[in-house]
């Protein structure tokens, strides 16, 4: 069973571990989310051409039977 803190210990603990944060530099999160757009583009560009080419696919066999 979990022993109960006072209010007092637990806003201590709180800042504690709220000071071992270590906090993205704004460079950090600029490169981030350049990679991020960067691989969400990929994926949509790689998506679009598995759709484009499983569409073909289906239109020529629907084509040949019917």
């Amino acid at each position: 069973m979990a022993t109960r803190t006072n209010p007092l210990q637990f806003v201590q603990q709180v800042r504690a571990e709220i000071a071992k944060v270590v906090w993205p530099t704004r460079r950090e999160t600029a490169l981030t989310t350049v990679m991020v757009l960067i691989m969400a583009t990929l994926t949509a560009i790689f998506f679009f051409f598995v759709d484009f080419v499983i569409r073909q696919g289906l239109e020529g066999v629907l084509r040949l039977f019917g």
